[in-house]
């Protein structure tokens, strides 16, 4: 009786190689094995944030020169960027106007055609579509931008120009136009899979009550998703206010707050095209390249920002996925 006791427990499992007991030295060696796995986890999870935490102290340090050194008062309120005049002058606040300019122009564009692809890939096409078509939309994520940025200047630019006579093409305008792509594979793969998740029943409830399609999707589909729409919405800010090359590239470079606001033809510059444009020419120990570090410090405090922003959104989209 013992011997048929002890056969059937060390038996394995009708679907499973691994039997219904183990014996402690099977026990001890996935106990190890968990562990050390946890610990490779862990490790690799702290040298990121480690890494993250690093290049935050690093530019911290570097701009600290410049910020005890001068007026953060004038930094970020005056208009006047003149690093190669006598004396200098570091203000920033035309550059800031101008990463927020373009990037929040490139949502106006973004953001409506982002939300209806999320609709229309997630209520709309049938399954076996929208696994086609929405890898297909996240390949242009992949695209690098300076690709974009020579779209932008070669042909953008000039088609700009003659259609509307501009004075230049490379504008507000333009680079808007440009970020508004770039952004919109972010934002319609994070407003679909939450629009996703919400479930059928969600649907069927509003369809029984007697509700459209479109009555559904307006009414009922959209305000339940809102908050995974607006953590999309910021992840794509965040993707456009980042960007580099294509404002570097598409934008004119001229470090001044449109006037009027609404005028996308004019030129801007931006906080990335700034510390990318003149950090090879700033002395190493000078106040100027102190200034570049400070716009890199403000601009890793707004990403921050808006990270946090979206990381509440997405909480809550998943929480109220969660309960339907």
């Amino acid at each position: 009786m013992n011997d048929s006791n002890a056969a059937f427990t060390l038996a394995p499992a009708a679907d499973s190689p691994r039997p219904l007991a183990l014996t402690p030295g099977q026990d001890l060696r996935g106990y190890l094995s968990a562990l050390l796995g946890r610990a490779v986890l862990f490790f690799i999870t702290f040298s990121s944030v480690l890494a993250v935490l690093l290049i935050l102290v690093f530019v911290v340090i570097r701009s600290v020169g410049f910020l005890s050194g001068s007026s953060i008062v004038e930094f970020l309120a005056s208009q006047n960027w003149r690093p190669t005049a006598e004396p200098p002058v570091f203000g920033a606040l035309a550059i800031i106007v101008g990463s927020l300019y373009v990037s929040f122009a490139a949502l106006v564009f973004a953001v409506p055609l982002g939300i209806l692809a999320a609709v229309f890939l997630s209520d709309i096409v049938s399954w076996k579509v929208r696994n086609v078509v929405k890898p297909i939309v996240e390949i242009l994520a992949a695209i690098p931008s300076v690709a974009y940025g020579f779209f932008a200047v070669l042909v953008l630019a000039p088609w700009l120009q003659k259609q509307f006579g501009f004075s230049t093409g490379t504008n507000a305008l333009n680079a808007s136009l440009i970020l508004a792509i770039m952004a919109l594979p972010t934002i319609i793969s994070v407003a679909e899979d939450s629009i996703s998740a919400l479930g059928r029943e969600l649907r069927e409830a509003s369809y029984s009550c007697g509700a459209t399609r479109l009555e559904t999707i307006v009414r009922v589909v959209i305000p339940a998703a809102h908050s995974g729409i607006i953590a999309a919405v910021v992840l794509g800010m965040m993707r456009a206010i980042g960007e580099t090359m294509v404002v570097w590239m598409a934008s004119g470079n001229a470090p001044q707050i449109p006037h009027p606001w609404w005028d996308l033809a004019q030129s801007v510059r931006t906080l990335t095209a700034t510390i990318a444009g003149e950090m090879g020419e700033a002395p190493e120990t000078s106040l100027h390249r102190g200034a570049l570090f400070a716009m890199g410090v403000l601009l890793l405090l707004m990403t921050l920002g808006m990270n946090l922003v979206s990381e509440y959104f997405l909480a809550r989209a998943k929480k109220a996925g969660g309960r339907t």
